[in-house]
């Protein structure tokens, strides 16, 4: 039984309506600044209401870029911010499933000591490996290209790990069944586990897509031309300026489009990400 408790239930909506404030106004500091002109903004106090320059701000920073910062425009960074993340999180899913039905469905010699090899590689992230990383990125001739950017981060022992978690949660009668129907192990791949996977695909596909996306010391150490940059390099890029003011108009205009997509993958697999991450068979 519930009980009507009003009081509660008032504080609870207070507290929540609280931390909804908290989280959304510098969101909403970012908006209005990007409404206003440099002018504004670098006089007190900062405006809290939005302006009448948002149109030419975004039109600015799209296509001609930020002169005092000499960025590429940001439709490019966005482009290869977006190129990356999709890049980097289907590598990632595609790589790790295929190795745990590897490891969980074919019986091989030291299966378990490489499942092991590849979870070990959580303790050596990017930042810790990335000068023999990029040694070997630059050996093959990969710097200042897609593949550059995308390859060295597409293994991930998370993903790993939680694939054959899952696979091992998957009866074993569904297996047996799969193989009197004559099913070959591609088949039973592609018309079973896959259909059984995509809460978790899609979960892990959210998670690697905002990963790739906020990247940025990687991208920076292998990236010298501007036709590569990534939208992080960009916003980096526009607020270390020399013998200038940074322009806040146009550089919160540039953050208020590079969170634009990872919101938009979110919304629009947010079941999907909620099921594959709370699902009971995990």
């Amino acid at each position: 039984m519930v009980e009507n408790r009003p009081f509660g239930t008032l504080l609870s909506h207070l507290v929540v309506l609280f931390g909804v404030l908290i989280v959304c106004f510098p969101v909403w500091i970012t908006f209005v600044a990007a409404t206003h002109d440099q002018a504004a903004l670098l006089r007190p106090p900062i405006p809290l209401w939005p302006g009448s320059h948002f149109f030419e701000n975004m039109e600015t920073i799209l296509f001609a870029g930020v002169r005092s910062s000499r960025s590429a425009p940001v439709a490019v960074m966005l482009l290869n911010s977006l190129v990356m993340a999709v890049g980097i999180a289907v590598g990632k899913i595609a790589i790790s499933i295929i190795a745990a039905y590897a490891i969980v469905y074919f019986h091989f010699p030291l299966r378990m000591v490489f499942f092991w090899m590849i979870f070990i590689t959580l303790m050596l992230p990017v930042e810790v490996r990335i000068l023999p990383t990029f040694e070997v990125v630059s050996n093959l001739n990969l710097l200042n290209n897609y593949g550059g950017l995308i390859i060295p981060l597409i293994a991930s022992a998370t993903a790993t790990f939680l694939f054959r978690q899952f696979f091992l949660s998957v009866p074993d009668e569904l297996t047996e069944a799969a193989r009197i129907d004559g099913a070959g192990p591609m088949r039973f791949f592609w018309d079973v586990l896959l259909p059984l996977s995509r809460n978790s695909i899609a979960a892990l596909f959210v998670i690697q897509f905002i990963y790739g996306w906020n990247q940025y010391l990687w991208p920076l150490l292998i990236t010298t031309e501007e036709s590569y940059y990534t939208v992080v390099m960009g916003i980096s890029r526009m607020l270390n300026v020399v013998d200038a003011a940074a322009e806040w108009n146009l550089v919160m205009a540039t953050a208020l489009l590079a969170m634009l997509p990872p919101v938009v993958v979110v919304i629009a697999m947010q079941r999907q990400f909620v099921r594959g991450l709370v699902e009971t068979e995990k």
